[in-house]
């Protein structure tokens, strides 16, 4: 398997979250990167198409006439969906990205943004690696897991060379809203316009984490974009479990604004009930050549640098 060319990428779910830092980490490596998303990108070459709800013959021309040789799905539902809203963006997308894939005339590159929620729950001080079960315990989990799946069943049957990044909880500019950090940053900025103090209510604090910093993931992305790498599913995280009570003190921290902490919500959402959790990134390193380079610190900062222009999730 030679390194695939990554000249001409297309990211769908561009104006997103995850989609804006991958568009901007592979256009440093003068790539020509095209946004595909519901809304067009003010900041560099998109098409504005719902992936979900257009044929997909209207993708497939659309790569055709960019001449894309890779696909990076960045969207996909996560914060505040359920039901048929996780199984549109996280299932039925990705058929109709694989559909489309199938009629372009050469051999497509896709990565896919797959998810560690689709392992089986870990135990605490349990290190998740490729060889874990499959066995998601959430909604969100399931409809990622058969995402994934519909990506490396279509590399078998040759249709495209897929690649799958299962990531841990990505941080970094630009958090959406319903996230965590997203809604701790939003309220220690309405304090600091007040000019007062400001008092953050959340669920319980006492989960550990893998994250990841969005732009670490960006790299990966870049990396699997020439990788010689086909039909696997590689784990993309931090390699270790953080305390979110950190993760929240740092942005607080970081913002200056004085901050009183109220924990008094159930946890809900994709992570709920799981504890602990981080995964081993080794294979990532021997088969990308890649390693996280930014530390809890620089990506506190990234995420009270940036605020979110979306709310949701999803592009």
């Amino acid at each position: 398997m030679t390194a695939a060319d990554a000249s001409h990428v297309a990211v769908i779910g561009g104006t997103g979250f995850l989609g804006r830092n991958i568009r901007a980490r592979l256009g440093d490596g003068g790539g020509q990167v095209l946004s595909v998303a519901r809304r067009a990108a003010s900041d560099g070459p998109s098409v504005a198409l719902d992936v979900c709800a257009a044929p997909p013959a209207e993708l497939a021309d659309v790569l055709v006439e960019h001449r894309a040789t890779v696909v990076v799905n960045a969207a996909g539902a996560v914060w505040d969906h359920t039901g048929r809203g996780l199984e549109e963006s996280n299932v039925v997308l990705v058929e109709k990205v694989r559909d489309a894939l199938a009629k372009v005339p050469w051999r497509v590159r896709l990565v896919q943004l797959g998810t560690v929620f689709e392992y089986a729950r870990p135990a605490e001080g349990e290190y998740l690696d490729e060889n874990a079960p499959l066995r998601p315990s959430t909604p969100y989990g399931r409809t990622k897991l058969r995402g994934s799946e519909i990506v490396l069943d279509a590399t078998r049957a040759g249709l495209l060379d897929g690649v799958v990044l299962r990531t841990t909880t990505c941080l970094g500019p630009g958090m959406p809203e319903p996230s965590l950090l997203g809604r701790v940053t939003r309220v220690l900025r309405e304090a600091a316009a007040r000019g007062g103090p400001a008092v953050v209510r959340l669920a319980p604090l006492t989960a550990r984490r893998d994250v990841v910093d969005c732009r670490d993931l960006a790299d990966a992305v870049a990396a699997a974009a020439r990788a010689p790498v086909v039909g696997r599913a590689l784990n993309i995280g931090g390699g270790r479990a953080v305390a979110v009570r950190e993760l929240v003190d740092l942005v607080v921290a970081v913002s200056g604004v004085p901050a009183t902490i109220v924990e008094e919500e159930t946890a809900t959402g994709r992570s709920a009930g799981v504890d602990w959790l981080a995964v081993g990134i080794r294979a990532a390193e021997r088969l990308l050549g890649w390693r996280p380079r930014h530390d809890l610190t620089s990506t506190a900062e990234a995420v009270w640098a940036g605020i979110p222009d979306q709310r949701h999730g999803r592009a």
